[in-house]
């Protein structure tokens, strides 16, 4: 016997914290052999998940953080890629001339549509396959909504 109580409160939620984690490395994983295999190899996952992410957005690294998406260091870094390659421009705002916004090159928009395209795929096969319903999709992003919802509240507010 494991010694692990699988319906007790506090396992389960150690369990689903550990499986956020792994699920977040297993779609760098996915990406990565998926941009590899399209033969984008000048890109890393996380500037593909960057560029995902900005979408049809024009944005500062300020703001990629604030909304949690990434590390300061790490988004730093991956933006000067983004822009060397020509996946982004930048330019200062109007408004503050320190902050510098992004947006999508018509290349960056490209790898937006590529995996848009992989995620529609997978979310067909997941669907076809019964692995997940409709249903369970709702209740699954209404759960982790509220979980980041109570932490982004323990950030703000206190502990």
């Amino acid at each position: 016997m494991s010694g692990y109580d699988f319906n007790d409160p506090s396992f389960l939620f150690l369990d689903i914290l550990s499986l956020v984690e792994r699920l977040h490395r297993r779609l760098l994983d996915v990406l990565k052999n998926h941009l590899e295999h399209i033969g984008k190899n000048d890109l890393n996952p996380v500037q593909a998940l960057l560029l995902h992410n900005i979408g049809e957005n024009e944005i500062t690294a300020g703001e990629l953080k604030t909304r949690g998406y990434y590390q300061g260091s790490n988004v730093s870094y991956n933006l000067k890629k983004l822009v060397e390659m020509g996946y982004l421009r930048h330019e200062r705002a109007e408004h503050d001339g320190r902050a510098v916004r992004i947006s999508l090159t018509d290349e960056g928009y490209k790898i937006r549509e590529l995996m848009d395209n992989l995620y529609q795929r997978h979310l067909e096969e997941l669907m076809q396959d019964d692995l997940i319903s409709h249903d369970n999709l709702k209740d699954l992003r209404k759960n982790l909504r509220n979980l980041e919802r109570f932490w982004s509240d323990k950030i703000h507010f206190g502990l």
